[in-house]
């Protein structure tokens, strides 16, 4: 522990107030929107309550997990599902209840307290347009696999992380049982899996559940009728170090985690993408809307 954060507890052991200079908390987030906005809204809710916060948002997953497990990172959103595969490569089918426990227990072990899962399930998802998806009978994605096995092309919009992960494509095409083929799958940045499958590059798309570009865009998430996808309850992990000198920050991320669900979630992503608000502003208004600054 450093030098501000021993001095921070020794001020909360005394029962005063820890000034918000005593320890910078470093708040940390993935690079999509989601993630930047969550990142945003928890710094700006932080400082609303005397914390000093530094950002730094943009990441990619393995970086920031490092970061966090190094020290380099205080804490950041989290989702159930990519520590329990990714991280600690657990590959058994749990619930959302036995995921969450799971990957509390694990972290735990390595000093990172996951906090109040949020009902934000940011799940990886299967899109197709809604018009494309009704003409040609597809609802479920054994559906789409039976459509391309019976020799039907389908082209599919990938980022490179799902195409390679061990939650990502090759174990769906497998439990599935279809390969759309290596040159029906188009490795694109996340954001331009969207516009792709809206311009009709691509037949299919992967995409995050709570995107707000699939209702705005009029795509249909095709049903994972084999449960293919775990839970990906998006939740406050914080380094224990971080907690025992901050004593306050677990009521006031589980409060935070407390009112963030899939649909206001989906709301403010689809103000950021679709209408181009700033993450800022829209963190500002979701804030203030709930009263918390």
């Amino acid at each position: 522990m450093n030098l501000k954060r021993l001095f921070a507890s020794a001020l909360v052991a005394l029962g005063l107030a820890v000034p918000a200079t005593a320890a910078p908390l470093v708040v940390g987030g993935k690079n999509f929107t989601e993630q930047q906005l969550i990142a945003e809204i928890t710094s700006q809710f932080l400082k609303a309550k005397g914390f000093e916060i530094d950002k730094r948002a943009g990441l990619g997953t393995a970086p920031l997990r490092q970061a966090l497990e190094a020290g380099q990172i205080d804490l950041y959103w989290e989702y159930t599902g990519t520590s329990l595969i990714t991280f600690n490569k657990i590959e058994d089918k749990m619930d959302a209840e036995q995921t969450y426990a799971k990957v509390k227990e694990l972290d735990g072990a390595k000093g990172l307290v996951w906090l109040n899962p949020s009902k934000v399930n940011s799940t990886y998802a299967i899109a197709m347009r809604a018009t494309d998806a009704k003409e040609k009978g597809i609802a479920t994605i054994s559906d789409l696999a039976a459509k391309i096995n019976a020799g039907e092309e389908l082209t599919f919009g990938s980022n490179a992380e799902f195409y390679a992960r061990p939650d990502g494509l090759k174990p769906l095409e497998k439990l599935y049982g279809f390969e759309y083929g290596r040159a029906n799958v188009k490795r694109m940045d996340t954001g331009l899996v969207y516009q792709a499958l809206k311009d009709g590059q691509v037949d299919s798309g992967q995409v995050f559940a709570t995107d707000g570009r699939i209702p705005a865009f009029d795509f249909v998430v095709l049903t994972d009728d084999k449960g293919y996808f775990p839970s990906y309850a998006m939740t406050p992990v914080v380094r224990q170090e971080v907690l025992d000198a901050n004593p306050t920050l677990t009521d006031l991320l589980n409060d935070l985690s407390g009112r963030l669900d899939d649909a206001n979630m989906t709301a403010l992503n689809s103000q950021v993408d679709v209408d181009k608000k700033s993450v800022e502003a829209v963190a500002t208004e979701f804030l203030n809307t709930q009263g918390m600054i």
